[in-house]
């Protein structure tokens, strides 16, 4: 049986700010910045510019959300 083709997950643009990611994944933007202060750290790949600016690449978001991904088998 042939394999159902993965759903597009790409997201626009290059670069999202927390406030930003946090409503695209439709979370609080302190579900991200918690993810972020975990030991080890959670949450997509970011880059923190100041202490107060955090940037998040679409790229490594795209990946993150893909290595999530669960696909249940049929009929299992």
């Amino acid at each position: 049986m042939p394999r159902p083709s993965t759903p597009d997950l790409r997201l626009p643009g290059g670069w999202y700010t927390t406030e930003e990611l946090a409503a695209l994944l439709r979370v609080d933007p302190s579900t991200l910045r918690r993810w972020r202060t975990a030991r080890p750290p959670q949450g997509p790949p970011y880059v923190p510019l100041t202490g107060r600016v955090t940037l998040y690449s679409a790229a490594d978001v795209e990946l993150w959300l893909c290595e999530r991904r669960i696909a249940p088998r049929e009929g299992a």
